[in-house]
C-alpha cells in the first residue's frame, strides 16, 4: 500500500494535534511519514508512523548567505528566501522520499511551498485549508493545484469568498484534533480548586502568538469584582499594569479543556484549536483576534460572528464601562446548540474515511511500483 506523507508546520499546537488524530484513525495497514521541524510536539502516534525532521523553514541558523534580499520573490511563493541552505535540505529531503516512497498523497499542514513543491514533483497532495485574506497567487496555486483540502471547523464556518469549486473539494472536520468529550464542570471546578458557587471568567491564548496584553485584562478584573479571573497561556506583562486579587495568571497548562469546562465565560482568541475546544464546551464566548498573518484570526472571528456561536470584538475593552457591556451581550447572546452543532461526533474518522476514497479515486486502476 502506498504510504502517505504528511508536512506539519511545528509552530502552534494544532497543526500537530489534528495530524495525531488523523494517523491514529487511519487504516493501520496505511504506512504514514510526517515531516516536521520538531519531533517533540506531537501527541501519542501509531507504531507505524515515521517522523523525519527537516531543518525550519522560516527560521535562520545562521548558515544562510543573507547577501540576496535584493531579488524579487515572486507572488506565487511567501517564505522562500536564497542562499538559506536548510531549506535546501528540506526540499531535497522532501522530493527524495517522494521518488523512492511513490507515495499516494502528501497532506500539507501548512505550507504553500510544499504543496506546490509536492504537485511539482508528480504527486497528489491535500491542503489543510486555513481562514484569512489568502486569494493570492501563492494560496491559489496550492489550494487550485489539490486533491483535495481539509477544513478542520464546520462548513458553517466557511468564507463567503471560497467558492463552488473550492467547497466541493473540501473535507469539513469541526473538532478535529480536539477532544471534544467536555468534563461535567462541577468535576472540573473541584480539579481546579474553583468553588462550585464561584463566577469564573477564563481567559486563554493558544500557543501560536504572544497572548493578550495584562493591562486591559487588569481593568476588566477590576470591573467585575464578584468574578474570579484566570488567564491560561502566554500574558504580555506591561510594565505599568496593575492587577487586582481576583486575576490570577496560570500560564500555560495541560488541562486547558477543564479550564474551559469549568468556565461561566471564555475570553478568547481565534486560534482553530481554541476555537474547537470552546464550541466543543458550549461557553458563552467573547472572541477578540490576534494579530496573525493574512488576517487568519479576523476572517475566523468574522465567520464566528456570522454563524452566531461567539460574541466578537476587535480589541480588549480598554474601559470599566465597556469591559462591563461586553460581557453582558456576550451571556446575553449565548447560543450553546449552535456551538456543540459546530462539532463532528468523529471528525478524525470522518476525515481518514474521505483520504482513504480520495486515495483510491486518484490510483484506482494505477500500477503499483515495486518495493526498493
Amino acid at each position: 500500500m502506498r504510504p502517505f506523507g504528511y508536512f506539519v508546520h511545528h509552530q502552534g499546537r494544532g497543526h500537530a494535534e489534528r495530524c495525531a488524530a488523523i494517523a491514529q484513525a487511519l487504516p493501520p495497514t496505511r504506512p504514514l511519514t510526517l515531516f516536521c521541524a520538531r519531533d517533540d510536539i506531537f501527541p501519542p502516534l501509531p507504531d507505524r508512523v515515521a517522523i523525519i525532521r527537516l531543518p525550519s523553514l522560516f527560521e535562520p541558523s545562521g548558515d544562510e548567505a543573507g547577501t540576496m534580499d535584493w531579488v524579487a520573490t515572486p507572488d506565487t511563493l511567501h517564505c522562500a528566501p536564497l542562499g538559506w541552505p536548510g531549506i535546501r535540505r528540506a526540499m531535497a529531503t522532501l522530493s527524495g522520499w517522494f521518488d523512492t516512497a511513490d507515495p499516494a498523497l502528501m497532506i500539507c499542514d501548512v505550507s504553500a511551498e510544499v504543496a506546490q513543491l509536492a504537485r511539482i514533483c508528480s504527486v497528489p497532495h491535500v491542503k489543510v485549508l486555513q481562514h484569512g485574506d489568502r486569494g493570492d497567487p501563492g494560496h491559489r496555486a496550492a489550494y487550485d493545484g489539490a486533491a483535495g483540502l481539509l477544513a478542520p471547523f464546520h462548513a458553517d464556518l466557511a468564507q463567503p469568498d471560497w467558492d463552488a469549486t473550492m467547497r466541493a473539494k473540501t473535507c469539513f472536520a469541526g473538532g478535529l484534533g480536539v477532544d471534544t468529550r467536555v468534563s461535567d464542570r462541577d468535576a472540573a471546578r473541584a480539579r481546579l480548586g474553583i468553588g462550585a458557587d464561584e463566577e469564573m471568567i477564563l481567559v486563554v491564548a493558544g500557543g501560536g502568538g504572544g497572548g493578550f496584553a495584562a493591562a486591559p485584562l487588569g481593568v476588566g478584573a477590576r470591573a467585575t469584582p464578584q468574578a474570579r479571573w484566570i488567564t491560561i497561556g502566554p500574558v504580555q506583562r506591561d510594565w505599568h499594569a496593575t492587577e487586582p486579587a481576583n486575576l490570577t495568571h496560570r500560564g500555560w497548562v495541560e488541562d486547558a479543556a477543564d479550564h474551559i469546562a469549568a468556565a461561566d465565560l471564555v475570553i478568547a482568541s481565534t486560534g482553530n484549536t481554541t476555537c474547537q475546544q470552546i464550541l466543543a464546551a458550549a461557553r458563552p464566548w467573547l472572541a477578540i483576534p490576534e494579530w496573525r498573518y493574512f488576517d487568519e484570526q479576523h476572517r475566523k472571528a468574522e465567520a464566528l460572528a456570522a454563524a452566531g456561536v461567539a460574541s466578537v470584538r476587535p480589541h480588549l475593552p480598554s474601559s470599566a464601562d465597556g469591559w462591563r457591556a461586553a460581557l453582558a451581550v456576550t451571556r446575553r447572546d449565548h447560543r450553546p446548540a449552535a456551538q456543540r452543532a459546530m462539532i463532528a461526533a468523529d471528525p478524525a474518522a470522518d476525515v481518514a474515511c474521505w483520504l482513504e476514497a480520495l486515495s483510491d479515486r486518484l490510483w484506482r486502476d494505477a500500477p503499483v511500483a515495486d518495493a526498493a
